[in-house]
């Protein structure tokens, strides 16, 4: 019996399970070429198809004026943009481009690769000193398979193997969003904001880390209510906070800025422009989606006035009703917490900042105005590195298990009728988003309650005190 329990926590190394996360790719990508060829309903994701046909785009200029980049320099590239529904970064298209003039399924190998970095840098992060995420006083031994554990969540995770096989291009964000965090817990924040300012142009979101960022570097010596109330400015405004905003807004704007003299207004509106008044009226997780439904433009059922008018739409003002309409309305709880948070338990020693950088991912996608499940992606990607600091029974964890996947089925199940049923419960898929956005918050509470704020080694108060 102590052989074969011997064995087994051999054979569960870091090299077996990077090999068996290899295996797993790699077979559901070959899988994908045989499963697409034979059947109607596709395993590869749609936006994989957007990609190549943007890289084609870009490769293959037309004549004349035809597909051709509208920038100020964009004479003789082509624009990725020709592509509808094509909404990111020309970097995006470049560097699937080999699915072109190489393999099709060149880019769903990059993203799988950038999978497995992800999964490295995890185990890096979990066994580096710096970090002081696993205890320096546990034996090595059993860092290692600590850290091999909380790293396989990531390698091994159905829902991340599948969706970067599937073509999604979140991996590549994921690799940019860990590389920064490393670089920021190793306290090389020159780095640190350049992989930041590179992440901003890759997605708009990882904005919010710069304000985790900035409560970091802010001075330790000054007293927040001190020099009259405004002791956070100086706390805040140090040569520290100043160089690192500095070193990544400059990396965005260049990237940004070269961008947009080869590709013009297309980029800027793709790319970032059409975020801010994005209106998506399809079912999704998003608290806001019946209300966009309602008020959608193109909506012409009679359904909304009635609903309205149930709402004595007479005593409502124009600019009430404005605000209620306007995509931006969604920005001000969104942003409010995701920023807070970040200026807030940024204060704590820099080691914590993977669960600053977890709460406040968390707050963004449950109160984002489109919410899918591929966006729980950005926040289970840091959740390994905060598992260790986590304390909780396990009737609790268990608990708060079973409330996030419980939340999801009671949300599907109803989105399942609405998707292939064809039956009209819009207004019970909303009831149950309200029951996913309260059941995620609680959860988050839970975390926030058992993390080990202090215990930044792995010691409790009370044994720092004593």
């Amino acid at each position: 019996m102590f052989t074969t329990s011997t064995s087994i926590i051999n054979a569960f190394s870091f090299r077996n399970v990077l090999l068996l996360s290899v295996f797993i790719r790699v077979g559901l990508i070959l899988y994908s070429e045989w499963h697409d060829a034979r059947s109607l309903v596709k395993y590869t994701d749609v936006d994989y198809r957007v990609f190549t046909d943007a890289a084609q785009f870009l490769l293959h200029p037309g004549p004349g004026n035809k597909n051709r980049a509208q920038g100020p320099f964009g004479g003789g590239y082509g624009d990725p943009y020709s592509r509808e529904t094509y909404r990111y970064t020309p970097l995006l298209a470049l560097v699937v481009s080999p699915n072109d003039w190489l393999h099709p399924s060149f880019g769903k190998y990059l993203f799988a690769a950038c999978d497995i970095l992800n999964g490295i840098l995890i185990y890096a992060l979990l066994l580096s000193p710096s970090t002081g995420i696993l205890p320096k006083s546990s034996p090595s031994p059993s860092r290692n398979r600590s850290a091999t554990l909380y790293a396989a969540l990531h390698l091994l995770n159905p829902m991340v193997f599948s969706i970067s096989t599937r073509g999604s291009s979140e991996a590549i964000l994921s690799s940019l969003v860990l590389l920064t965090l490393y670089a920021a817990l190793r306290g090389r924040w020159n780095w640190a904001a350049v992989m930041l300012g590179v992440c901003v142009h890759w997605k708009i979101y990882p904005a919010i880390y710069g304000f985790a960022c900035i409560g970091a570097l802010a001075s330790p010596h000054t007293s927040r209510g001190g020099d009259r109330g405004f002791g956070w400015v100086k706390r805040y405004l140090n040569r520290r906070v100043c160089s690192f905003g500095l070193v990544s807004v400059s990396t965005f704007g260049l990237l940004t800025g070269a961008c947009y003299l080869v590709w013009g207004y297309p980029f800027l509106y793709e790319s970032y422009l059409y975020h801010l008044h994005r209106l998506d009226h399809r079912h999704n997780f998003s608290p806001y989606f019946y209300l966009t439904y309602l008020t959608y433009p193109s909506n012409t059922n009679s359904t909304a006035p009635i609903l309205l008018s149930s709402t004595s739409a007479s005593s409502i003002s124009t600019w009430w009703t404005n605000l209620l309409e306007s995509p931006l309305t969604s920005f001000v709880p969104q942003m409010t917490l995701a920023i807070g948070t970040g200026l807030v338990f940024g204060t704590l020693p820099k080691t914590h900042l993977p669960f600053t950088w977890f709460i406040q991912t968390v707050l963004f996608v449950v109160f984002n105005k489109v919410c899918t499940s591929q966006y729980f992606l950005w926040y289970l990607l840091l959740l390994p590195l905060i598992l260790p600091r986590i304390s909780m029974s396990t009737s609790k964890a268990a608990t708060c298990v079973a409330v996030w996947v419980g939340v999801q089925a009671l949300w599907l199940s109803e989105a399942y009728r609405l998707e292939f049923l064809g039956s009209n419960v819009f207004y019970g898929l909303w009831l149950r988003g309200l029951i996913y956005v309260i059941g995620n918050c609680w959860v988050v509470a839970q975390l926030m309650q058992g993390y080990d704020y202090d215990g930044v080694h792995g010691r409790s108060k009370t044994q720092r005190n004593a």
